[in-house]
């Protein structure tokens, strides 16, 4: 495998910078430039030069050798000064080793995969890490790095595979003289990773809002005070702002922290009749988005004003320019800021519970991979129910279920139920 570079922080001016190579060559450049590596593991202080002359920089070195290392190869760390003259001139002296290439993109975390440092997940875990901009989608990512869902899926993945072994001992041994009724065991094999299972199905959902964020539309009759409360929530001038109805004519994005979820507010156009095409456009594109946020804030133009869609028991509704009224009614204003911190945080509330449902799968991918898997199960069980003239069809089922699972974190090993039947139950002559 070829040995490869690149520079592993982010580019442009910085105090430090680091330089990584891995693969099999990785130590011999690493003498190149340094002369004497520090032992594996640890960290040195190294004049780096060109050849026999030239000081480049003065650098920290790492070692690592494999397979104790983040790609699971030998691998060089330089941590030198961060001026772009400093890591072109380090770039170009290990490319002109000629021992190794530049990295593609993604290629190290790649290598760790094919390694086994990294399942699928985790490497899906370490993108979203990268990508978080809250702590909640820092929180969720560092699980799914962390390995966690790996461990729940190698739960699941290990009970069905002791549920297979029981089967396949049943079918592949029949003539022998089996210890006891597997039906009971298998069916609670069954059951508890279903189980298991549904729980992860029904939390996935709110994990991808958490990673990806929340919707939040805020909606209301024209002149409700919907762009002038954007306005006031973004901190800047988002929304065009206008005493004539029917200003906002399309959906206008904020992204925002919530207390650590990730919120895009929508301020939508008015919703009324209208005989005007473009207005009618814009109304209708307010309720599609509407309808798909995950929490609507209606804003009314007089107490008591129903809204013209139906809403949820976890929407808001609460009085528009509060500023202009003196009733007691839950009232907003963007334009004073009066009832916008109870507002903010009736919303941070209400999404607040939704990611608590949060599980650690995060994709779609995940969702329908487990369901594919849940499914199987249905069937194996109902199998498994139908008695032993089905053990065959019950067992087919469960190593689907099973490669459902090992697509999540790309690894399928069908010997392992082999390597199960006879350690669990001892039998060879």
């Amino acid at each position: 495998m070829d040995t490869i570079f690149a520079l592993a922080s982010a580019p442009g001016r910085a105090g430090v910078s680091v330089i990584r190579v891995s693969g099999p060559h990785a130590h011999d450049i690493g003498r190149r430039l340094a002369r004497r590596l520090p032992d594996s593991g640890r960290a040195g202080l190294r004049d780096l030069r060109a050849g026999d002359r030239e000081l480049l920089d003065q650098a920290l070195v790492l070692t690592f050798t494999a397979p104790n290392s983040f790609t699971g190869e030998d691998v060089v760390e330089f941590q030198c000064h961060g001026s772009i003259s400093v890591v072109n001139s380090i770039l170009s002296e290990i490319s002109g080793t000629g021992l190794a290439r530049g990295a593609e993109p993604g290629e190290f975390t790649r290598r760790a995969l094919l390694n086994n440092r990294l399942d699928l997940v985790q490497v899906e875990g370490l993108g979203a890490l990268i990508e978080a901009e809250t702590d909640a989608q820092r929180r969720l990512a560092m699980q799914v790095f962390s390995g966690r869902f790996g461990e729940i899926v190698d739960g699941w993945r290990g009970a069905l595979l002791r549920a297979a072994a029981l089967l396949e001992a049943t079918i592949d041994f029949a003539d022998e003289e089996v210890p006891e009724d597997v039906t009971p065991e298998v069916s609670k094999l069954i059951d508890n990773v279903a189980g298991g299972l549904e729980a992860e199905i029904a939390g996935s959902r709110f994990a991808e809002r958490v990673r990806d964020g929340f919707e939040v539309a805020i909606l209301g009759a024209p002149n409700a005070g919907k762009s002038t409360l954007l306005n006031y929530l973004a901190g800047r001038e988002a929304a065009i702002t206008s005493e004539v109805a029917g200003t906002t004519r399309d959906v206008i994005e904020v992204r925002m922290d919530l207390d650590g979820l990730a919120v895009t507010l929508l301020d939508t156009a008015g919703l009324r009749a209208s005989d005007d095409v473009v207005e009618k456009l814009g109304i209708a594109r307010a309720l599609d988005r509407a309808q798909g946020a995950d929490l609507r804030v209606y804003l009314q133009s007089r107490p008591g004003e129903e809204p013209p869609l139906e809403l949820g028991e976890e929407d808001i509704i609460c009085l528009g320019k509060a500023d202009l009224r003196g009733e007691s009614h839950p009232a907003v204003s963007g334009k004073t800021g009066v009832g916008v911190t109870w507002l903010g945080e009736q919303i941070s509330e209400r999404l607040s519970r939704q990611a608590a449902r949060a599980q650690t799968a995060t994709h779609a991918r995940h969702r329908e991979a487990m369901e594919a898997a849940q499914a199987a199960l249905v069937m194996a069980r109902s199998e498994v129910e139908n008695g032993s003239g089905r053990t065959e069809h019950a067992a087919e089922h469960l190593r689907t279920a099973i490669r459902k699972l090992d697509a999540l974190v790309g690894r399928i090993d069908v010997e392992m139920v082999l390597g199960e039947v006879f350690s669990s139950f001892c039998i060879g002559k």
